[in-house]
């Protein structure tokens, strides 16, 4: 017999508006993220850049809004100048961060014209690692700035005319992890960040400027780590920083399906130290959380290692998880988190693109493809519009070592008001039994139901390759129904759910 579930809504049950921007994603030169990733001079798909069209076009598709660059760790270490003016021209360096060689043949202005190719906003992070303000003020100037000045005019030599304006922008990152290039005690970092603020926005004020917080929240620093920044910078930054991947351990599938419940708290707790902060601070200005690295993570059949020793390689192969149907559920519930959560995370970035940690895998000189987690990356950022929801979950319960006791359903609600569009994404956490799910319409008027479309495969541990590119892809739910203002439909165990519905006059 199925488990039950219930989803009561009302369009006036407003979290907030869905924000473009939860569907980020992130660039850094790490492994093969950039070099025979986006980047691949005389790979047949290349254009006359360098840069892999079948990479562009699964960029569009996967409907990424903003993204990330240069890094993570690697931005720790980054001298922006080395990847700007001729190629040839440009040094190679040893990359600390990945013990890796960057030959900069890849840099500022590379990444900008792949942003207008992929059609994304670029969130660009300064080095505050081992550089600092300096830096941090030339890097603005150049991308920014209009002719006239040294730099900017640099930028005019090379190639771009118009300023790039670049709105968002990191203060360094993870700068509370010891293994961080330039790691330092949270007094440290909150002068050195606010003082960076401060010199930026005195050359443009409208920046959107985004703080470090904990590199994740099980650090014995989280939570005074982000006091100290927030108090320092408050007015200065509009956004702080959170990162958190999962992945299954010793085998507890029942934890891995539960770990939206982690990030849910994980936000919580940042918002509300930011609150805290706020109140006693007497601003009327509420931070927001920018959550620019997060993921699923699966090293099961890697290939490669992290170089050490005496090799240091250009764009080594590793980090490239091969995600399971299991890990895509996974993905869509922490997706889930995020939308719930609209009130007060403005900005989310999928950690990696491509061949890192990523939704998106290539092969030098050879094909690209979706991988399982790609597919309900693509359709939440194509399908979730105007505002979310809050519904009222009612349902069974499952056990795990983790958490204790989690609900096996959850789900996210938007509705779009203006175009009559409802859409209900829900997860069946269960790893056994099927769900029968009741979602009752009162309030909406009269809908139709458009689709039911579902992320499950019998084996969850079915994966995407080169060698099959589709073996787990989205499927129509088969017994997806609306009838008397209700919509019922049975979700398999470990399955990720999208139900539309549309106004039938507007």
């Amino acid at each position: 017999m199925s488990l039950h579930g219930r989803l009561t809504l009302h369009p006036a049950f407003r979290i907030a508006p869905v924000r473009p921007r939860t569907f980020g994603a992130f660039v850094e030169h790490m492994g093969r993220c950039v070099y025979t990733g986006i980047f691949e001079p005389g790979h047949p798909r290349a254009d006359s850049d360098g840069l892999r069209t079948d990479v562009l076009e699964l960029t569009r598709e996967l409907g990424v809004s903003a993204v990330r660059y240069p890094g993570g760790n690697f931005v720790s270490g980054y001298r922006w100048e080395d990847g700007v003016g001729p190629v040839e021209e440009r040094p190679a360096r040893r990359d600390l961060a990945w013990h890796s060689t960057e030959p900069n043949t890849f840099g500022v202005d590379e990444f900008m014209s792949w942003t207008e190719g992929a059609d994304v906003e670029p969130m660009m992070a300064v080095n505050l690692g081992t550089r600092g303000i300096e830096e941090a003020v030339d890097l603005l100037e150049y991308c920014n700035g209009e002719a006239g000045t040294a730099l900017a005019d640099q930028r005019v030599r090379n190639g771009r005319t118009e300023p790039y304006g670049i709105r968002m922008w990191c203060l360094g990152n993870e700068m509370d992890g010891p293994w961080q290039l330039g790691h330092v005690p949270a007094e440290d970092y909150a002068r050195l960040a606010a003082g960076t603020a401060r010199a930026m926005r005195r050359a443009e004020e409208d920046l959107e400027l985004i703080g470090c917080g904990s590199s994740h929240w099980a650090m014995d620093t989280f939570g005074d780590w982000e006091r100290a920044v927030l108090e320092a910078s408050y007015d200065e930054i509009d956004m702080i920083s959170a990162h958190v991947y999962h992945q299954e351990r010793d085998g507890d599938s029942a934890s891995y399906l539960a770990v939206a419940d982690d990030m849910d708290g994980y936000i919580d707790a940042v918002v509300a130290t930011c609150d805290h902060v706020r109140g006693s601070l007497k601003r009327d200005k509420r931070i927001m959380i920018s959550f620019d690295e997060w993921n699923v993570i699966n090293t099961e059949g890697d290939t490669g290692e992290e170089p050490s020793g005496k090799d240091w390689p250009v764009a080594p192969r590793f980090a490239e998880s091969t995600y399971t149907a299991q890990d895509a559920v996974v993905l869509g519930s922490l997706l889930i988190s995020l939308l719930r959560h609209s009130d007060r995370v403005a900005s989310a970035s999928l950690a990696q693109l491509v061949n890192v940690l990523a939704p998106i895998r290539t092969e030098p000189g050879g094909s690209a493809w979706r991988q399982t987690i790609f597919h309900p990356f693509a359709l939440t950022s194509k399908h979730a519009s105007g505002d979310v929801l809050r519904p009222q979950i009612d349902s069974p319960t499952f056990e795990n070592r983790r958490f204790g006791t989690s609900a096996v359903l959850d789900a996210a609600c938007t509705w779009d008001e203006e175009a009559g569009e409802l859409t209900v994404f829900a997860v069946n956490r269960s790893l056994e039994e099927p769900l029968a799910l009741e979602v009752p319409l009162e309030g909406f008027g009269d809908l139709t139901l458009v689709e039911g479309t579902m992320l499950h495969e019998s084996d969850r541990h079915a994966r995407n390759t080169a060698e099959a590119p589709d073996a787990v892809v989205p499927r129509p739910l088969p017994d997806a129904r609306l009838d008397d203002s209700s919509v019922t439909a049975t979700l398999p165990p470990v399955s990720w759910t999208m139900l539309r519905l549309q106004a039938t006059a507007l």
